[in-house]
């Protein structure tokens, strides 16, 4: 890491420099979930945090890194827009929501992994890499097999440097261009009510299980990010804890 790096990852750390929250803890504990979540505030320098330890620590993003993904192949032009058929290659997979013809709108929500495959390899690992350096994305790494980096290989990222990466994205401070911000923002939300719209992404790489993104207030933008040690039978609690801290917090 150089000195730059170091820097940039020396200041994010000292911004979330908070006492664990209570509130999030007790949520934890009933769920009986080992984890973390850092909530965050835009306009103020409100931060709620359960676990500073974990938060700094880096797993592998699994399909959140579906949001910087879905950056990368619209501005390499693999994908031109969020309602571009991917047809669908006949082969029968385990989700039957996957085994279809998928959009770009579908494909983020269904977290379809053959279609983001398909991106990947005609990406291509150099192309990756040079991205994940001009986004300061986690540690930077891809892994051995181009398909599957960011489910089982060498990637990694924390709680904090996601919600560093989803302020940046909201901010449209990224090196993309606007048309492809724009698109990446709009089919990541998830509910949109009279008093707040939510972008979110969901991951789970077998092990880790993640819930990131943002909610849109009248008074703030509040970002988010939890992982957690969560098995198949507990993939409800990722949005279930994100969800109950919001409101007991008073955000939703």
């Amino acid at each position: 890491m150089n000195i730059i790096k170091v820097v940039i990852f020396i200041g994010l750390i000292f911004n979330f420099i908070y006492a664990e929250d209570k509130d999030l803890k007790n949520i934890f504990d009933k769920s009986k979930i080992n984890g973390t979540l850092v909530i965050s505030s835009l306009n103020s320098e409100k931060n709620y945090i359960y676990n500073n330890s974990r938060a700094l620590t880096r797993f592998i993003p699994a399909s959140t890194f579906k949001i910087p993904n879905t950056l990368i192949s619209l501005e390499e032009g693999v994908i031109k827009d969020e309602n571009e058929i991917i047809k669908w290659d006949g082969k029968i997979r385990s989700y039957d929501i996957w085994n279809k013809d998928q959009t770009l709108q579908s494909a983020i929500a269904f977290s379809c992994v053959w279609c983001y495959q398909k991106f990947a390899k005609e990406i291509g690992n150099d192309k990756y890499l040079d991205y994940l350096k001009k986004i300061h994305y986690g540690n930077e790494k891809t892994g051995l097999d181009i398909s599957t980096f960011w489910l089982e290989g060498d990637i990694k990222i924390s709680a904090f440097e996601q919600i560093d990466f989803l302020k940046r994205l909201y901010k449209n401070d990224l090196p993309f261009n606007q048309k492809n911000i724009d698109i990446t923002k709009k089919i990541l939300t998830v509910e949109n009510t009279n008093n707040y719209v939510m972008k979110a992404k969901s991951g789970w790489s077998g092990k880790i299980g993640w819930y990131i993104g943002y909610v849109e207030t009248k008074n703030d933008i509040w970002f988010f990010a939890l992982n957690g040690d969560i098995s198949k039978e507990e993939l409800k609690y990722r949005k279930q804890i994100v969800m109950e801290s919001l409101k007991i917090k008073n955000i939703i």
